[in-house]
C-alpha cells in the first residue's frame, strides 16, 4: 500500500486536496479547524480506480511547524507537493522541495491546486515557474497537473497519475519491521495505541517487539490498518498498534518499534551529506537538530569534510547503514542539509571518515556486512546484522558470535608470533607469554587469542602459556648450577627450606613450577614432587580418621610444615577435612 505524502507552502490547499481525494479531513484537532491551519500530521486513505489502496499523509505548511513536518515525510513512496497557482513558488515550497530532495524522494508530482482562481495565462506562466523550480532535484520531470480541490476540475487527471506512479513502488521487505511513532494515546478499553508507517518487514499480533531507543519491551496487542482490525500486516502501511505491558507515557512521538535485538542504537556515527541547495556551506558549529523517522534530536558536527561528516547527540538513536535524515538550523530555522547513514558506530574520527567513504549504502546486506566488519577488524556478529539491515559477512572468522575479518585475523596471528617471540627473547626461562596476556596485548578476547593461536603455525599452547612451536628452554650454566644446588637442599629432607631460603631466582622458580619439576604447596613452601609422592604414602598409613598431630608426628614434621601439607592435601581431593580430623578420599 503506497503512501503519498503532501509538501508545500501553507494555506496551498493540501489538506483541501487530501479531503477531494479521500473524503476524510486530514485536521483532526479543533485548533485546526477553527483557524483553518493544519499543524500536525494528518491522515486519510482511499482506493484508486484501479483497485490500488493507498495511504495519505498531510503535513503542515507553516515554517513554525516543520518540525511535525519533518516526522511525517521521511516513511512516504510518493510525494504529491502541491503549489497554489494564484500565488506561486513560496518560502516553504523551497524548504519543502528541499526536504524531499534530501531525503532523495524521487518519485511523485505537483498538484498545481487554486486553478479555478487564475486564467489560462497565469496558470501557464505558474506551470513553467515550477517546471523551472523543480530543475536539478528528485523531483525533476515530475508531472505538474493544474486541479482546483474545491471544483473538483483536474482532480481525475491527477488521480490517472497516482495511479501511474504506484505501479512503481514496492515497499522494502528485509524481515526487519521497523515503525516510527507518530502518534501515542490512550484508548478506553483497549490501553496504550501507537501509529506509524511500518516499513522493512511485517508485524503480527501476539508479537514480542522492542521500544527503541530505551529498550522497553512491549507485546501487539492488536493492529489496525485503515479502521481494518487485521492479525498480519505488511510493510509499506499505515498501521496502528494496540501495545500491552506499556504505558502510554513509555512510548511517545520519535520512539521506535522494532523486533528485539534487531536494531541497535548510537549517539555518534558517520554520515554522507550534502547541502540543501540555497546554502553555500555548511559551517560545524553551529545549533542543529538532526531528524530521522519522526524523532529529532540536537545534534553537534564534530567532523566535517568532503561531504561527509560525524555527529554526537546525547540521547541514543536507532540506527542503520543507509537511514536517510535532515538536518534542521535552529538558529537560522531552516533546513540546510540532509544525508545517509553510513557508519552507526565508528571509530576516531578521523580515520572513520575516511574508512566510511568505502561504504555504499545501496550495497547489499551481506556486502554491507563485509565492508563493515573489514572498517572495524573484530565486531559482535549480532551489531554488524543489525547495522547492516540483517547483513552477514561471508567470509569471516566466527569466534562464539564474534567476527573477525580475515584481513584482521592475519594481522592478529602476525603480531601474536612477533608478541612471543619478543617474549623469548625478553625472559628466555619463561614457557611463554600467558593466553590472558597475549589477548590483552592483542586487544581481543582470550577465546579469539585462543583460536588466533590455533590456527597459526608456530605457535602453540604450554598450558596457560603461549610458546613458540616446539621450543624447549634450556637452562643456561648460571641457572643449572642455581636450579642443582636447591634440588640437593629440597631432597635433604621433608623439613625443606622456605623459598627465599633456597634463593632461586623468580624465573627460574616460575618455570620449573610449570614444567612440574617443583610442586608449590604455599607462598613459601615448595617441594620436589617425588617427596609429594612421599606424602602420600604417609597419608595412606594413618588411621580412618586422623589429626594434624598424627600427621606431624609421621612425617617427623613440625606444625610449620604439616598444616600447609595437610591444606594442600585438602585442594588436592586426597584428603577431607571434619573439623579437627581428616580422612583419606
Amino acid at each position: 500500500m503506497p503512501l503519498i505524502g503532501t509538501a508545500g507552502h501553507v494555506d496551498h490547499g493540501k489538506s483541501t486536496l487530501i479531503q477531494r481525494l479521500t473524503g476524510r479531513d486530514p485536521d483532526r484537532w479543533a485548533e485546526e479547524k477553527r483557524r483553518g491551519l493544519t499543524i500536525d500530521l494528518g491522515f486519510g486513505w482511499t482506493t484508486l480506480p484501479n483497485g490500488t489502496d493507498v495511504s495519505f499523509v498531510d503535513v503542515p505548511g507553516h515554517e513554525r511547524y516543520l518540525k511535525n513536518m519533518l516526522a511525517g515525510i521521511e516513511a512516504i513512496d510518493i510525494a504529491l507537493f502541491v503549489v497554489a497557482a494564484d500565488e506561486g513558488w513560496m518560502p516553504q515550497s523551497e524548504e519543502h522541495l528541499a526536504v524531499l530532495d534530501l531525503l532523495e524522494v524521487n518519485t511523485g508530482m505537483v498538484a498545481l491546486t487554486k486553478s479555478d482562481l487564475v486564467d489560462s495565462d497565469l496558470l501557464e506562466l505558474a506551470t513553467i515557474e515550477v517546471i523551472e523550480k523543480l530543475e536539478g532535484t528528485s523531483l525533476e520531470s515530475s508531472e505538474v497537473v493544474p486541479v482546483s480541490g474545491t471544483t473538483g476540475d483536474g482532480i481525475d487527471v491527477l488521480i490517472s497519475h497516482l495511479q501511474r506512479l504506484t505501479d512503481s513502488v514496492t515497499p522494502s521487505d528485509i524481515g526487519r519491521p521497523r515503525l516510527w511513532v507518530d502518534r501515542s494515546f490512550t484508548a478506553s478499553g483497549a490501553g496504550t495505541i501507537v501509529t506509524g508507517t511500518l516499513l522493512d518487514g511485517p508485524m503480527d499480533t501476539d508479537e514480542s517487539v522492542t521500544i527503541y531507543p530505551g529498550g522497553r519491551p512491549a507485546r501487539v496487542r492488536g493492529i489496525q490498518s485503515h479502521e481494518s482490525q487485521v492479525d498480519h500486516i505488511g510493510p509499506g502501511r499505515r498501521v496502528a498498534l494496540n501495545l500491552s505491558g506499556i504505558d502510554r507515557d513509555e512510548v511517545v512521538r520519535g520512539d521506535m518499534i522494532g523486533l528485539p535485538d534487531q536494531w541497535t542504537t548510537s549517539t555518534r556515527f558517520v554520515t554522507s551529506i550534502r547541502t540543501a541547495r540555497y546554502v553555500d556551506e555548511l559551517e560545524r558549529r553551529g545549533a542543529y537538530q538532526f531528524h530521522i523517522g519522526s524523532s529529532v534530536h540536537p545534534v553537534e558536527i564534530v567532523g566535517l569534510e568532503d561531504g561527509v561528516a560525524v555527529f554526537t547527540t546525547s540521547k541514543p538513536i536507532p540506527l542503520t547503514i543507509g537511514d536517510r535524515f535532515v538536518v534542521r538550523d535552529t538558529g537560522r530555522k531552516l533546513v540546510v542539509a540532509g544525508g545517509r547513514v553510513l557508519d552507526p558506530e565508528p571509530g576516531p574520527t578521523r580515520t572513520a571518515m575516511a574508512s566510511a567513504r568505502s561504504i555504499d549504502p545501496d550495497a547489499q546486506a551481506d556486502d554491507l556486512a563485509a565492508r563493515l566488519l573489514a572498517i572495524r577488524g573484530s565486531a559482535s556478529g549480532a551489531r554488524i546484522t543489525a547495522q547492516t539491515g540483517g547483513g552477514s559477512p561471508v567470509d569471516a572468522v566466527n569466534v562464539a558470535g564474534q567476527l573477525v575479518s580475515n584481513e584482521a585475523f592475519r594481522s592478529l596471528a602476525d603480531k601474536a608470533t612477533r608478541l612471543v617471540a619478543v617474549e623469548h627473547e625478553t625472559h628466555p626461562l619463561r614457557v611463554g607469554l600467558p593466553l590472558a596476556t597475549l589477548a590483552e596485548r592483542l586487544g581481543v578476547s582470550s577465546e579469539i587469542a585462543e583460536v588466533v593461536v590455533s590456527r597459526t603455525d608456530g605457535l602453540e599452547r604450554v598450558g596457560p602459556d603461549i610458546a613458540a612451536s616446539g621450543r624447549d628452554v634450556d637452562l643456561p650454566e648460571q641457572a643449572r648450577v642455581e636450579w642443582e644446588l636447591a634440588r640437593s637442599e629440597l631432597a635433604a629432607a621433608l623439613a625443606v627450606p622456605t623459598v627465599a631460603e633456597l634463593g632461586l631466582d623468580s624465573e627460574l622458580l616460575h618455570l620449573q613450577l610449570r614444567r612440574g619439576e617443583l610442586v608449590r604447596v604455599s607462598d613459601d613452601l615448595v617441594w620436589l614432587p617425588h617427596q609429594m609422592d612421599e606424602v602420600r604414602r604417609l597419608l595412606e598409613s594413618l588411621p580412618e580418621n586422623f589429626t594434624v598431630a598424627q600427621f606431624r608426628d609421621a612425617a617427623e614434621l613440625s606444625r610449620k610444615y604439616a598444616v600447609p601439607l595437610l591444606e594442600w592435601a585438602d585442594k588436592e581431593g586426597l584428603t577431607v577435612r571434619r573439623g579437627d580430623t581428616r580422612t583419606l578420599r
